[in-house]
């Protein structure tokens, strides 16, 4: 009797111990942080890194893992939507292009964040950053950095000349011509003109100004056939065929025509918010010599700045919905837009940034940088997107090499965003 009692002691505390330890383990993990994965263009994520110190000392049970892509705009995309496509994707956030959030909040992949944040909270972002996150009546993208295209000018080119900044396209042309004329500049207007994505972008602008549009998100109306389209092409084609423009910028991305600029070989470019502090550093040749304006339209028409940017939006099938959404609230944040704007001079997406005095200590052109963002253009905010640029782009690309005339690429590139959107 004796031994059995003692037996079933040792049993007892031998139990005890078990549910000691498992209680013990089961504190520990309850107190490990929550892992918050993201996927991010190396590049940036270099730049992120400021901000995700900061987030992780304020939040210790949260751990960020910042996962370095390509910087391939395109590629990372790729990648995000091959992890959904594979199952169940490892990212909780997805730092997301304002042109992929049609595809991924159509396709499921995204959260609805309509319920977690109000009209007067959105009400200091950009209008266009947050109607490019917005599909059918939900939110899917929350603002951290904007980006608008415009036009870059020499002002010592201009005020030699004894010329004003263009504000219509024939203006730009014949400013152009008389600095080529008297021989103060080799070229006159820069851009980017190779088949990708950013002639898109650009095209979004000179056809704005000519009064056009590519498709109509709501009705799926396409206008690359029309006469306001035609003469968008024929803009493009012109400043080729009469040697504004160099005719090497078919093959021109961002950084080809920003050098030709810089180098003081062209008196206006256009291009990005990045530029600026380009071509203001030390040591740049043309360093306080330039100024910015809002992109050149025909008279009487608005002009168009194509709204580019990148936000969070929340995986739809991640586990820690509330701690991702922590993690949004911070970086979209007015205070972490600020510390990442001075740091980086990127475009902030909150309008009361531009006039912020911390920022415009730092770059003192934001203030002009508002009025040009104030008319941001966004390309088609549809789920066909990447089909539909891509059939814009060789299009355009076939008529300004000469391969097309401009009516006939026009029609063509019509007629096949047509097959795509209606098969669609």
């Amino acid at each position: 009797m004796g031994r059995r009692m003692q037996r079933s002691r040792w049993i007892a505390i031998a139990l005890l111990s078990c549910i000691g330890a498992i209680s013990i383990g089961l504190i520990a993990l309850a107190q490990q942080p929550v892992t918050i994965s993201f996927l991010v263009r190396a590049l940036e994520a270099d730049q992120l890194q400021i901000l995700v110190d900061e987030f992780e000392a304020d939040n210790p049970d949260i751990r960020l893992d910042v996962i370095r892509g390509p910087n391939a705009a395109d590629a990372v995309e790729d990648l995000y939507t091959a992890s959904f496509l594979l199952g169940d994707s490892p990212y909780d956030l997805i730092f997301s292009d304002i042109v992929w959030i049609p595809k991924f909040a159509a396709a499921g992949w995204l959260t609805d964040l309509s319920d977690r944040v109000s009209e007067d909270d959105l009400a200091d972002f950009l209008t266009a950053d947050v109607e490019a996150g917005q599909v059918e009546g939900g939110l899917y993208r929350m603002p951290f950095r904007s980006d608008v295209g415009m036009l870059y000018y020499r002002t010592d080119l201009l005020e030699e000349a004894g010329l004003e900044p263009p504000d219509t396209f024939e203006e730009l042309l014949d400013a152009s011509r008389t600095l080529q004329e008297q021989e103060l500049v080799n070229w006159g207007y820069v851009w980017q003109g190779l088949q990708y994505e950013g002639l898109a972008a650009g095209f979004v602008e000179i056809l704005e100004g000519h009064g056009g549009f590519w498709i109509d998100p709501e009705s799926l109306d396409v206008g690359l056939d029309q006469p306001e389209a035609i003469a968008a092409v024929e803009f493009l084609q012109e400043t080729i065929s009469s040697r504004v423009s160099p005719p090497g910028v078919t093959n021109y991305l961002e950084e080809d025509s920003l050098r030709v600029f810089q180098n003081g070989n062209a008196a206006f470019l256009r291009n990005w918010p990045y530029v600026w502090p380009e071509v203001n550093r030390e040591g740049s040749p043309i360093r306080g010599q330039v100024a910015l304006k809002p992109m050149v339209s025909e008279a009487g028409r608005s002009s168009g700045a194509c709204q580019g940017g990148w936000g969070f939006g929340i995986s739809a099938n991640t586990p820690h919905p509330d701690e991702a959404w922590r993690v949004v609230e911070f970086f979209t944040s007015e205070e972490a837009q600020r510390q990442f704007v001075v740091e980086y001079g990127y475009v902030p997406s909150r309008r009361s940034l531009f006039t912020d005095p911390q920022v415009l200590e730092a770059y003192d052109h934001y203030e002009q940088l508002l009025e040009v963002a104030e008319q941001a253009v966004l390309r088609p905010p549809i789920g066909q997107y990447a089909q539909a640029s891509d059939i814009l782009q060789r299009y355009l690309s076939a008529a300004i090499t000469g391969q097309l005339t401009p009516e006939a690429a026009m029609e063509r590139a019509a007629g096949e965003t047509r097959r795509v959107l209606g098969s669609a």
